[in-house]
C-alpha cells in the first residue's frame, strides 16, 4: 500500500526523522488556517499517489495566508497523472542549500534490503540512475543487522556526502530505518532529504510502501486506506474477499487456484491475438475451496467491468466441486438478471465435472457456453470478445 506524502511524513516524526511543520488540509479555507498557525511562507503540496506533482503545478509556494487559501484552490481537484487532488499539506518552506535522495527497500532480486542514496537529489532518481551511475550509491542491508552506526557511516561514505552533513544524514538514516523495519515497509524515500541555509538536515519530502501482507501486525495501517484511491472494481472484490487485480484486456477470466489462473492468462492472450481481441481484463482466483456464494461474488464483479466482452471460467474440480461452480454460475446469472449482458465460457474438469455440466445444461442460459478443453474454450472466449460490441 503506497502512502501520501502527509502519512509518510506522519511516520517519519513519529520516529525522530526531522520533517518541516505542517498541516494538511481538505479546502482552500483549511489551507489558510494552516498557513497562519504555521506562519511565514509556506508551500502547498497536492496530495496524490503518483510522481511529477511539481512539473503538473501541484507544488506552489505562497508567501501570506490569502496565498495559500488561493493556490490550495487552484491545486485542489487538479487532475495529475489520473489522480484527483482531494488534499493538500501545508508546509513551512525551506531555505535549501543542497539537495540529496536517500531509500530503503527491498530488493527482491537479491533477497535482500538495500540503501540507495546520492547527493544529486531532487530530481527523478531513475535519471540519476541512467545518466549518472556512479553519483547513485547502492548499499545491501543485512536483515539481521539492519542499519546502525556503523552502516549508516557506510552508506554516507558510499555515496560521497560532504564531511559537515555526514553526522546529520547518518543519523537521519538510522532514523529511517527504523521506520521501514517498524512499519513492516517494503519501500521508505526521501527525495528531497536537503541540508538547509542554517546546517539542518530535513526530509522535506517523503514516500513510503507498506507490505500488505503484515496488515494483521498493524491494527493502524487501516487509517492509511484511501477510498478515493484505485480501481473500484478492485475495491468491490477485495470487500468481498476475492483474490481480484484489474487488467486492461477484455476478457475476463476466473479460475480456481493461483497456478491455474496464471496459465489461463497466457492462454487467453495467445488466443486473444490470433482472434483480434484485446486479451485477459482480469486475475481473479476464487481459491480451492470456494463456495457457489464466491463463485456468485466473483462473475458479479467482472461483469460490472464495462471492458469486459466475454468470460472464460477455467475451473479444475478438486476441493471446490465443478458442481458448486455451476451452482454459482446459474445464482449469478439470476441474480444479475438483465445486468448480465456477456456471453460466458464455461470449461469444467475434474470433481463432480458430469455434475457440474448437467446443472449449466438444465439451466440451459442463452449467454452460457460450455466448451471440454481449456485452449478450445480460450479460443471460444476470445473470438466472442472480438465480435461483441463494447458498452458505451
Amino acid at each position: 500500500m503506497d502512502l501520501f506524502e502527509h502519512e509518510a511524513r506522519e511516520l517519519f516524526e513519529a520516529r525522530g526523522v526531522p520533517v518541516p511543520r505542517g498541516r494538511v488540509a481538505a479546502s482552500p479555507e483549511e489551507a489558510r488556517a494552516a498557513a497562519v498557525e504555521i506562519g511565514g511562507t509556506v508551500v502547498v503540496k497536492a496530495q496524490v499517489k503518483t510522481g511529477g506533482r511539481g512539473k503538473a503545478g501541484g507544488v506552489k509556494l505562497a508567501a501570506r495566508p490569502d496565498d495559500a487559501e488561493q493556490v490550495a484552490e487552484d491545486i485542489l481537484g487538479m487532475d495529475i497523472k489520473g489522480h484527483t487532488v482531494h488534499q493538500v499539506l501545508v508546509t513551512e518552506a525551506s531555505e535549501i542549500a543542497e539537495e540529496y535522495y536517500a531509500s530503503f527497500l527491498l530488493d527482491r532480486a537479491n533477497r535482500t534490503f538495500l540503501a540507495m542514496a546520492s547527493v544529486e537529489g531532487g530530481m527523478e532518481i531513475e535519471e540519476v540512475a541512467a545518466t549518472k551511475p556512479d553519483a547513485l550509491a547502492k548499499v545491501p542491508i543485512d536483515a539481521l543487522t539492519g542499519v546502525d552506526a556503523e552502516k549508516a557511516r557506510e552508506i554516507v561514505a558510499a555515496a560521497r556526502f560532504p564531511a559537515e552533513v555526514a553526522d546529520g544524514v547518518a543519523e537521519a538514516l538510522i532514523r529511517l530505518w527504523e521506520v521501514f523495519v517498524a512499519e513492516d515497509a517494503t519501500l521508505v524515500e526521501v527525495n528531497p532529504l536537503v541540508r538547509t541555509k542554517s546546517g539542518e538536515i530535513v526530509a522535506l519530502d517523503g514516500k513510503v510502501t507498506l507490505d500488505e501482507n503484515a496488515a494483521f501486525r498493524h491494527p493502524g495501517h487501516a487509517a492509511f486506506t484511501d477510498p478515493a484511491a484505485g480501481d473500484p472494481l478492485e475495491r468491490q472484490a477485495h470487500e468481498q474477499g476475492l483474490n481480484y487485480v484489474k487488467l486492461d484486456g477484455d476478457i475476463g477470466v476466473i479460475g480456481n487456484g493461483a497456478g491455474l489462473v496464471m496459465s489461463t492468462l497466457d492462454v487467453v492472450a495467445d488466443a486473444a491475438a490470433e482472434a483480434g481481441a484485446v486479451g485477459p481484463a482480469n486475475f481473479l482466483d476464487i481459491g480451492g475451496g470456494a463456495s457457489a456464494e464466491i463463485m456468485s461474488a466473483g462473475l458479479g464483479v467482472i461483469l460490472g467491468d464495462p471492458g469486459v466482452r466475454s468470460v472464460f471460467v477455467n475451473v479444475f474440480g478438486g476441493i471446490t466441486a465443478c458442481d458448486a461452480v455451476a451452482d454459482g454460475i446459474v445464482k449469478a446469472l439470476a441474480l444479475l438478471g438483465d445486468r448480465a449482458t456477456k456471453p460466458l465460457v464455461v470449461r469444467l474438469d475434474g470433481n463432480n465435472v458430469a455434475e457440474g455440466r448437467r446443472i449449466l445444461a438444465e439451466a440451459a442460459h442463452p449467454l452460457v457456453t460450455v466448451v471440454a478443453t481449456m485452449d478450445d474454450a480460450a479460443r471460444t472466449a476470445a473470438e466472442l470478445a472480438a465480435v461483441v460490441t463494447p458498452e458505451a
